[in-house]
């Protein structure tokens, strides 16, 4: 039976290949493609430049800041470094709030709504469950919502009023599903749907790899290592730096960087001054397509998570499945949800957290044994392929939806 389903975001990709909010538009996408009706409920931004309809998704972008200093609500706008909330955030909150709940309410009246589909307990199920009180309401946890209601009163209160009239919760990683549950979810409505992965775009191809190493000036016998994500303490980038400075000179080995964020000169600086610091590159913000052909012109991809200071860690970072998907060697910790979907040795090698030297060796190791490389990359394609297709995790989703609606 075809739903008539109203997504409620603090974040979607602003134009086609951006790198915010990247998972949003293959889930609203997927769920269209199973016949049914897709409202998209988020904040606009200056660099929103979508078409109203696309693809079976309509789009209903809401504006809240009388000043443009207080566009930060959501797109990772709102925390600086995704450790502690900004304070034009909380100047902005209200304001976004209020415009999110009248645009979600006249949305799901004007189209008869049959889910709300809430992303990030907070704020996207506050606003969801205040905008159609009578409607069934599917809350989705991607990682930011939850560490945000751990750490304020206000919002863990909030986030459990929600948890307590969702029909169903889906989190993309088990350690977000048990974070939830312990701020209040009913355990028996929890579901783990892990995120899927574009394998058309994130693959191997050979004309990228050779384009982007010539650029570098690579020789056939140089090593590649690809990074990719926000500038921010989760990422654990400062260790990958680190590790930079333990390695021979021989493989050289040479390590790229993609993103921005707030840790953008710090992390320069650290580099700099490091004893790698020249054999690292900081590439800058890239689309989703320069991000698939730097993954594809990787020989390692490494993903240094790990749980910050604060508390905070990433449910499950897209570039993870996108590294297998790319057929890169893929070395990584096991933070947040980076574990259940790696097995170390077979589909990538897993290093503890905040750990220089581990990084360091891993990636020695994997320098100098193509054979390793080619051996691990070829199983975590398999293994994204396999298991990892957005048509499964949509196929999850509308299973969510049917659960809330029989309660």
């Amino acid at each position: 039976m075809p739903l008539v389903v109203v997504m409620v975001t603090s974040s979607y990709p602003r134009f086609r290949g951006d790198s915010v909010g990247t998972f949003m538009e293959p889930i609203a996408h997927g769920v269209a493609a199973r016949g049914h009706e897709v409202h998209v409920v988020a904040p606009w931004h200056p660099l929103v430049s979508r078409e109203p309809r696309e693809g079976g998704v309509t789009f209903h972008f809401y504006k809240y800041a009388p000043v443009p200093s207080l566009n930060v609500f959501g797109y990772a706008a709102a925390m600086r470094a995704d450790v502690k909330l900004r304070g034009a955030a909380y100047a902005a909150a209200p304001l976004a709030l209020a415009a999110g709940w009248r645009t979600a309410r006249r949305v799901a009246r004007r189209h008869g709504a049959s889910i709300m589909h809430a992303h990030w307990v907070i704020p996207g199920g506050a606003i969801a469950a205040a905008a159609a009180p009578s409607r069934p309401l599917v809350v989705s946890l991607h990682g930011s919502d939850v560490f945000v209601a751990e750490r304020l009163v206000a919002a863990r209160a909030v986030a459990r009023a929600v948890f307590r009239r969702a029909g169903a919760v889906t989190a993309c990683s088990g350690d977000l599903a048990r974070r939830a549950v312990a701020l209040g979810a009913d355990a028996a409505r929890v579901e783990v749907v892990p995120y899927g992965v574009d394998v058309a775009r994130f693959r191997p191809d050979p004309a990228s790899r050779a384009a982007l190493r010539g650029r570098l000036g690579l020789s056939p016998g140089d090593v590649l290592v690809v990074a990719a994500g926000r500038l921010v303490r989760k990422k654990g980038f400062e260790y990958l730096i680190d590790a930079m400075g333990r390695l021979s000179p021989a493989p050289r080995i040479v390590l790229v960087i993609a993103g921005d964020g707030d840790l953008r000169d710090e992390l320069r600086a650290r580099a700099a001054e490091g004893a790698g610091g020249e054999r690292i590159r900081f590439l800058g913000n890239q689309t989703q397509d320069e991000v698939a052909s730097w993954l594809a012109a990787a020989d390692v991809v490494a993903v240094p998570s790990v749980r910050d200071d604060s508390g905070n860690v990433d449910g499950l970072p897209n570039v993870v499945l996108e590294a297998l998907a790319s057929g890169a060697a893929l070395v990584a910790t096991a933070a947040g949800g980076i574990g259940a979907v790696v097995e170390s040795g077979r589909t990538a090698l897993v290093v503890p957290e905040r750990d220089p030297h581990a990084l360091a060796h891993a990636l020695a190791g994997l320098a100098a044994s193509p054979a390793e490389r080619a051996e691990l990359g070829a199983a975590g394609r398999r293994l994204a392929a396999e298991r990892f297709g957005w048509a499964e995790a949509a196929r999850r989703f509308e299973g969510a939806y049917l659960r809330a609606l029989a309660k």
